[in-house]
């Protein structure tokens, strides 16, 4: 990492007095002012429990415990010690725990972005992994059996913590480690975490079926939406299933519903398969198991989803989970060992193995109320509690990490409901839902407080999160702002706010584009398909340019700078991967981001507007707003700490060499 960036990692930029004060704050509310002795581990030693808790802010982790939420989180600060922690740029989850797990910067792992893009075609994809379909394949009829493996590829590069841990003898598990579909290669109990798919290999597409004129058939961002034909309180329909790879036209493998309602009852009667469900309004189904045919008599894949009925009266509404991958049956690889997803179902029970399960995607489509979406949210966390219960009760040495999605998601979605400045911010929401978003930090509290009852003089915990969160109070389409400055051209410029992924560019004439949340590329000569820009001196220049104008940027109705910082990938990132960076990584100020259109490459006619999707909370803006959370019960010598030092760390306190990839520092030293 670049001395440059260093610097600025230590110093926050929430200002060092800021960074201070918050240290400050838990210390006192910890009842307890400075630190032990740094206590360094002996050889004996190798009992390290780690709480992943994606979103987790110190300042309301502060907030939270002065107000008496968090006693178990007060307790651990006063056997060890806190600080926020630096979090990655961008500040994304993917990237962030990327850090984590290979103890170095993006240029070391290669992740960048949710999203990237291949520089040859300019196709979108997600960044943290990618399917090949079989190399050869026999054509039978309408069949085309493969004759060699299809190939599901991590595209994390790096060191993986637990697998250096595994290989020494140290036992370790990963549960739901993001960043990891398919699993890395391990003899370590895993199990993928956030960027796991759903069975349509997307992060989830939900199905919603309702005869109410309020909702619009067809597809819509993250789910499908069906017109119900209700007749003598019958209805037939259908659940798409995913495409069948064994035909040649690609064909779906729908299953039908038959639905029959029972208005004075205000129930509902499902059958899909051999399932038969009854639920009355506003009730969820217990998981259901399909099988989607492939090759009839030889190949089915498994799935698994929830019904939740939502209405009988006077329209029917009937919302289905995305098709889950089923741990029972995985068509997909989503743990090592084999068996360690079967295992846990034995034990626990069925579950989401959908990366982000929380239905986002409903919520904003206004499938879901927020009634609804809470709903599904806490039966999730419950879930989640229950697999942590296992867990915890079959650990006895080693590594254990287990991670917690709740706070992210759910922040996402409330964080409305607790910024007056916010502009879906109402009294009356505050009132309803206000309460929502402490209460998840007391649940991860109580999480914390299980955990500490395994602690002893030998065994290290820690309970680090990510980032932090603010609030997204207002977009800005950065490819408008590309077009109106110069730097990008429509083929049609009546045209300029439809069609996804640069459907409407002209590329000879366009020499920038943003895609996914934080990154910008330049359109180069021999590197895109109809490159302008020479590299070398003309493209510095012109993402100097770009830097200066961007960062110039003022807000009219706030008068706030909209960017505080763009980087070119030398100055904050270093290792073998730097090459396969953005040409430049925008980094919003606090309440702005990129916007959803930015993201699919869109050119809308406005350039900022006001950010009225429920998806209210992010953390996608400048790294310097947005420190995570890191506690433990033994205190630490550096100053400063970041996620890629927390690696290193482990691999010291259990004697082993840290590789050379790492550029992380180890928080025991006290010679750093």
């Amino acid at each position: 990492m670049s001395k440059r960036r260093r610097n600025k990692a230590e110093g926050w930029a929430l200002s060092r007095r800021d960074f201070l004060r918050m240290a400050g704050a838990a210390a006192v509310a910890a009842g307890t002012v400075g630190c032990p002795a740094v206590v360094r581990s002996s050889g004996k030693r190798k009992k390290i429990i780690v709480l992943g808790i994606d979103g987790m802010d110190p300042r309301l982790l502060i907030k939270y415990m002065e107000q008496g939420r968090m006693p178990n989180c007060k307790r651990l600060m006063a056997m060890g010690r806190f600080s926020p922690i630096a979090t990655s740029d961008p500040p994304q989850s993917p990237v962030a725990w990327s850090n984590f797990i290979s103890g170095t910067n993006p240029g070391g792992h290669g992740i960048f972005d949710f999203i990237a893009r291949d520089a040859e075609t300019l196709k979108p994809y997600l960044s943290t992994s990618k399917t090949e379909a079989p190399a050869k394949t026999l054509q039978v009829g309408k069949y085309s059996i493969p004759v060699s493996a299809a190939k599901t590829e991590l595209l994390r590069k790096g060191p993986t913590l637990w697998n250096l841990l595994q290989d020494a003898g140290i036992e370790s598990t990963a549960f739901r480690v993001p960043v990891n579909f398919p699993p890395s290669p391990s003899s370590a109990r895993t199990l993928a975490g956030i960027t796991t798919p759903d069975i349509h290999g997307s992060y989830g597409i939900f199905s919603f079926y309702t005869d109410s004129p309020e909702h619009r058939p067809g597809d819509v961002a993250g789910g499908h939406i069906e017109r119900l034909q209700v007749y003598n309180d019958h209805a037939d329909c259908m659940l798409r299933g995913p495409a069948n790879s064994f035909r040649t036209d690609g064909a779906e493998t729908d299953l039908p519903i038959s639905l029959d309602v029972d208005r004075p009852k205000r129930a509902a009667y499902i059958r899909i398969q051999d399932n038969a469900l009854l639920l009355r309004e506003g009730e969820w189904s217990d998981w259901v198991t399909l099988k989607f045919s492939m090759l009839p008599m030889l190949v089915d894949v498994s799935g698994i989803c929830r019904f939740y009925l939502k209405r009988v009266d006077p329209f029917v509404e009937l919302y289905v989970t995305p098709i889950n991958i089923d741990p029972a049956d995985p068509t997909m690889p989503i743990c090592t060992p084999g068996g360690y997803a079967r295992e846990l179902v034995d034990e626990v029970g069925l579950f989401y193995t959908q990366g982000m399960p929380q239905d986002t995607a409903a919520l904003s489509a206004k499938v879901f109320n927020d009634d609804d979406f809470r709903n599904q949210a806490t039966f999730i966390l419950e879930e989640r509690m229950r697999f942590f219960d296992y867990e915890l009760n079959n650990y006895k040495d080693g590594f254990l990490y287990f991670y917690f999605s709740s706070l992210d998601l759910d922040s996402h979605a409330f964080w409305r409901a607790i910024d007056p400045g916010h502009p879906l911010y109402t009294p009356a929401l505050a009132a309803e839902y206000g309460d929502f978003i402490p209460w998840l930090y007391s649940r991860m509290d109580q999480a914390v407080g299980k955990a500490m009852q395994l602690l002893d003089e030998h065994t290290l915990m820690y309970v680090v999160s990510d980032h932090g969160f603010v609030s997204f109070r207002r977009q800005f389409n950065l490819n408008s702002w590309l077009m109106d400055n110069g730097y990008a051209r429509p083929k049609n410029r009546f045209d300029r706010g439809h069609g996804n992924f640069f459907s409407n560019t002209d590329w000879p004439a366009t020499q920038a584009y943003g895609l996914g949340i934080n990154s910008m590329y330049l359109n180069i000569k021999g590197r895109e398909p109809d490159g302008v820009v020479a590299p070398g001196e003309e493209a510095d220049a012109l993402k100097e340019r770009l830097a200066q104008q961007l960062k110039a940027v003022i807000d009219p109705e706030t008068g706030l700078q909209v960017i505080t910082n763009v980087y070119r990938p030398e100055e904050i990132y270093s290792g073998p991967y730097v090459d396969m960076a953005p040409d430049l990584t925008v980094c919003y100020n606090m309440h702005y981001r990129a916007s959803w259109d930015t993201i699919l490459g869109k050119y809308p006619k406005e350039i900022l507007l006001d950010n009225l999707d429920p998806w209210s909370g992010d953390h996608c803006m400048d790294s310097q707003f947005l420190p995570g959370v890191l506690l433990s019960n033994k205190p630490w010598a550096v100053q400063s700490p970041t996620l890629a030092d927390m690696a290193p760390t482990i691999l010291n306190h259990c004697g082993l060499p840290v590789p050379p990839q790492m550029t992380g520092r180890d928080l025991m030293d006290t010679h750093v």
